[in-house]
């Protein structure tokens, strides 16, 4: 990616689709470093007294959720191979993943809480894609 100006952006198609994931490892990698700073002590009493798993942690939320993740980075690229170049891979899997995550992360299922978790799965992977695919020409998978 290349800056010549404020108002033009080149991008390369062939390692641009390393934006993305580059940002979220740094995101990641910062939240990493304030829980160690701010929980460190905890973490680190927690693993020296052998109680290697936390207390009353709700394993179905837990396990969901990894799963979940797990077969949606798994689905992407499946997804997208069909639809090549397009960024739909991402989109039509982000949908029923932030649906089916949000519904498993609720605490009260009520119809409310269901449209909010629908609106919020529709409109924002939309609302990236529209934005990283088409207005930044970033691929997505």
């Amino acid at each position: 990616m290349s800056f010549d100006s404020p108002f033009h952006v080149t991008v390369d198609f062939n390692t641009s689709h390393m934006i993305f994931p580059t940002i979220i490892a740094v995101i990641l990698g910062i939240l990493l470093i304030s829980i160690l700073i701010t929980r460190g002590s905890t973490i680190l009493a927690t693993v020296t007294n052998g109680a290697w798993w936390p207390a009353g942690i709700d394993h179905k939320r837990f396990f969901g959720t990894l799963a979940l993740t797990v077969i949606y980075f798994l689905a992407m690229p499946t997804v997208g191979d069909k639809f090549p170049n397009t960024g739909l891979g991402f989109y039509l899997c982000s949908i029923p993943y932030l649906f089916a995550l949000s519904t498993l992360l609720l605490h009260e299922r009520s119809r409310r809480t269901l449209m909010i978790a629908a609106a919020n799965a529709l409109i924002a992977p939309t609302l990236v894609w529209y934005i990283l695919s088409e207005l930044f020409n970033i691929s997505l998978p």
